[in-house]
């Protein structure tokens, strides 16, 4: 069960993993592009490119989607990135139960966007859990983890790939001693649990009111999905890449540094290195400047 690019990773290491796959559960197809054109979920199409049998309900609850549960009888069902709450009725239906390939080092970050979430808390490191899932949201107990170090310019978009790619391995090492009753689920600690509520468009715009290091984060952690952003000339201007330089304005001032352009936060200025105006394709600061007789206030 999944849907987006992250839970492609998952899907092929299973299928070139040997197993036998009886069927794929993934969201609806969706509007998407300039033309709202329907667009099936990456997974979905990554399903058909293998030749499997896929349902896209609304919920799981559906009777129809039961049916075709019940019927696949699988042995185990495993989740990734699905976005979907799990009923009782789902989770007792695999003898194996259902496992999660979750994005993050549980109990840290549990919810639907972890990889954002550690970005903008500034923490130095994620990882992947893969746990046994109970009714509750990634509160059901461990199986594995595997760490890795943040990068100091690490994105939303390059540790979506990574944790990806880490989940899909460390799911192939985990399974057979599962499988085989050689591995038994541990609980999560009690201690250090967090939560990271599902991404809205609006978590993308910049506040100058908050320090510089915290506007930095965002810009990395948003990108590329929402997408960094605050007013501009009536419209709204993307933040791409951007920088932390010592320096003293106004919040929400713009300035120009060292030839780009800049805004003053609540301590030191974000330097804005890429930017996306409205309508147009991202530009370096510096090209942005040319253009943009008014940044200065």
């Amino acid at each position: 069960m999944g849907s987006p690019d992250f839970s492609v990773s998952t899907l092929r290491a299973l299928a070139d993993g040997g197993y036998d796959l009886v069927g794929v559960v993934s969201q609806p197809d969706r509007p998407a592009g300039r033309g709202n054109k329907l667009t099936p979920p990456p997974v979905k199409v990554a399903a058909d490119e293998l030749g499997l049998a896929t349902i896209q309900p609304q919920r799981l609850r559906q009777p129809e989607a039961m049916e075709q549960l019940r019927a696949w009888n699988p042995d185990l069902i495993v989740v990734a990135a699905f976005g979907q709450i799990l009923r009782p009725e789902v989770l007792d239906l695999p003898t194996h139960g259902c496992i999660n390939v979750h994005a993050s080092l549980l109990p840290r970050w549990r919810g639907a966007a972890p990889i954002q979430a550690c970005i903008l808390a500034g923490d130095e490191e994620s990882g992947v859990t893969i746990m046994k899932m109970d009714p509750g949201i990634d509160t059901g107990p461990m199986l594995s983890q595997k760490s890795i170090r943040l990068a100091a310019d690490e994105t939303g978009g390059s540790l979506f790939e990574r944790i990806s790619r880490l989940g899909a391995e460390l799911l192939l090492e985990t399974l057979p001693p599962y499988l085989l009753g050689e591995l038994s689920p541990q609980p999560q600690p009690p201690e250090g649990a967090t939560y990271a509520p599902m991404l809205k468009k609006e978590d993308g715009l910049l506040d100058f009111n908050q320090p510089a290091i915290q506007l930095e984060r965002r810009v990395r952690a948003m990108r590329p999905w929402p997408g960094a952003f605050f007013p501009y000339a009536g419209a709204t201007l993307k933040v791409q890449l951007a920088h932390i330089a010592e320096g003293q304005a106004a919040p929400g001032k713009r300035i120009i540094h060292q030839g780009l352009p800049a805004i003053g936060t609540q301590s030191d200025i974000l330097v804005l290195d890429e930017v996306q105006p409205a309508g147009k394709a991202s530009m370096p600061g510096k090209a942005f400047l040319s253009g943009a007789r008014n940044w200065v206030e």
